[in-house]
């Protein structure tokens, strides 16, 4: 698979964790809910991972979708990310936005 086929990229570098989506810095979204002050994190259940999947979903799906399912996605696949890099496409999100929607998240 092609660096080109994946939307969104994390990378920890000692205590900073930086992510891009198509090459650029994500938006953390604090305009919606501000999780975590401390910005980014995964592969934990923490604040920082809640901060994580708050702004991929918003980038993917929009502010609803990412307000309404963000938690449940945090457990299901950002506390889930290998701890020093990770990449995930639309497809990933798509699928486990599916998977949620089937479980009956809220």
């Amino acid at each position: 698979m092609s660096a080109r086929s994946f939307k969104y990229r994390g990378v920890r570098q000692g205590d900073l964790c930086k992510v891009t989506v198509l090459g650029r810095p994500l938006d953390p979204r604090v305009d919606l809910r501000d999780h975590s002050s401390a910005g980014f994190d995964w592969g934990d259940g923490g604040n920082g991972s809640a901060q994580l999947a708050l702004a991929i979903l918003a980038d993917h799906a929009g502010d609803e979708v990412a307000l309404s399912l963000h938690q449940q996605f945090k457990a299901a696949v950002v506390a889930r990310l290998p701890s020093e890099r990770w990449t995930l496409g639309r497809d990933d999100i798509d699928h486990a936005l599916a998977a949620l929607e089937t479980s009956g998240a809220p």
